[in-house]
């Protein structure tokens, strides 16, 4: 059992690309992190995660040997990383920061092949090994159209491509990066974290990136660092480590909460607008209760499953919810509790869901809504559940789609001076 358990050790330990132990980083003297302790797998991308001045940048420049450590160490493939010279951890390890790089008249192909300076001679002579780097360097990001182009007339997310393939040049097996999408446009953005997340997966690179965005760490990266308060917060899959409540308390959120099970984080509304009552479900309503959030309304909603997109999307919302686990139907105290929510709302908001036998209550919740004069707005395109001689004092509204319901909702609901949300008196039609 011990040579068995031995054989699987191994192989891990030979793929540790960078080791730091009770590392403290800073400047003149004084921490800015001080215990950090990381191990980066090869192949693995790997994001620092925390809020402005938190220290990340710091800490990426230390790695890099830009900064010398104040304490602990840092290892390179087991080496110790001041021991390495520079033309050796140039061949291992490759930087792009923030800095702003701009050499005059140098075209991109030119540009690119300053990577290839720890394998060429003290005059910087490219052989074919070198060319065949820099062209494969520049495919690997999808930039070779751009090769005779100057660098100084590119875009800036054009710059940030031919920025990657520099590094790239060098073949590196350790890529750090700090906000590389800042100043990107959403296409640039998604293009560069696909580029970095390919790099990974087919050439085993480890990248080592700072983002902002909590969203696009927690679909590219294999682990994720959270940094805050002068150390390393939490460390580990994002799966595992990106929690709502962790999420929150790194970045001081305030009317905002990351899902995990969404992948996203959602905004909350404050309230102020009136209450909804939403009868969802199948992901029917998700659209819907982020529309309402948007425009400050309170939301209730049932029944739904707790394997539900509604459910996910509501409870980040801040919605109260009237939920059960699934089931082949909705039992008697999820549908009692919905009830109760729904009497206590201004509006009904009927999503228009699938009707079948899981959810059958859902729809004679909307019934009932409309039997008690409930005003009911509805997104169901085959038409209203209730007959209109069966519709008693209810106001009924049918909306083709939900951006003309928020609108609609917008004229319905008024405040009376500085007291609550109330229902404006009116009179409605079907459209």
């Amino acid at each position: 059992m011990s040579n068995h358990l031995e054989q699987q050790k191994e192989p891990e330990k030979r793929s540790e690309v960078l080791c730091c132990q009770n590392l403290t980083v800073g400047y003149k003297d004084k921490p800015v992190l001080s215990g950090v302790n990381l191990s980066l797998q090869a192949g693995h991308f790997v994001t620092l995660l925390g809020p402005n001045g938190a220290g990340k940048t710091t800490l990426l420049r230390t790695l890099s040997r830009h900064l010398a450590p104040l304490a602990g160490s840092i290892h390179i493939h087991g080496r110790p990383l001041r021991a390495m010279t520079s033309t050796e951890l140039a061949q291992v390890m490759a930087v792009v920061l923030t800095d702003k790089v701009a050499p005059p008249l140098l075209s991109v192909y030119a540009f690119v092949a300053l990577g290839r300076y720890p394998y060429t001679d003290f005059l910087g002579r490219l052989g074919p090994n070198d060319h065949a780097a820099v062209q494969s360097a520049l495919a690997a990001v999808r930039a070779e159209g751009l090769a005779g182009r100057i660098f100084t007339d590119l875009s800036d997310g054009e710059r940030q491509k031919v920025l990657v393939a520099r590094a790239l040049a060098q073949e590196p097996q350790l890529l750090l990066l700090d906000e590389p999408t800042l100043h990107l446009d959403l296409k640039h953005r998604l293009e560069v974290m696909a580029i970095l997340r390919d790099l990974c997966r087919r050439r085993r690179i480890t990248v080592l990136a700072s983002l902002h965005d909590v969203d696009v760490a927690a679909k590219v990266s294999d682990r994720v660092a959270l940094i805050k308060d002068g150390g390393l917060w939490a460390w580990g899959p994002p799966e595992q480590i990106l929690t709502d409540t962790c999420v929150a308390a790194l970045y001081d959120f305030e009317g905002a909460v990351f899902s995990r099970h969404l992948g996203s984080i959602e905004i909350r509304g404050d309230g102020s607008r009136g209450r909804a009552f939403v009868v969802a479900g199948m992901g029917s309503g998700a659209q819907v209760f982020r529309l309402l959030a948007k425009r400050g309304f309170a939301i209730a909603t049932g029944v739904l499953h707790t394997n539900d997109l509604d459910y996910f999307v509501a409870r980040s919302l801040g919605a109260e919810c009237a939920a059960q686990a699934p089931t082949p139907s909705i039992d008697h105290r999820s549908l009692e509790a919905a009830k109760q929510l729904l009497e206590r709302s201004d509006v009904v908001i009927d999503c228009g869901f699938e009707v079948g036998p899981i959810n059958q209550a859902n729809l004679a919740l909307v019934q009932l809504a409309v039997r008690s004069g409930k005003t009911v707005f509805s997104l169901r395109s085959n038409g209203l559940c209730v007959p209109e001689e069966e519709r008693g004092g209810s106001r009924c509204v049918r909306c083709q789609s939900p951006g003309q319901l928020v609108d609609l909702l917008d004229s319905y609901l008024t405040v009376k001076g500085n007291g609550p949300q109330t229902v404006q008196s009116k009179t409605w039609t079907l459209p």
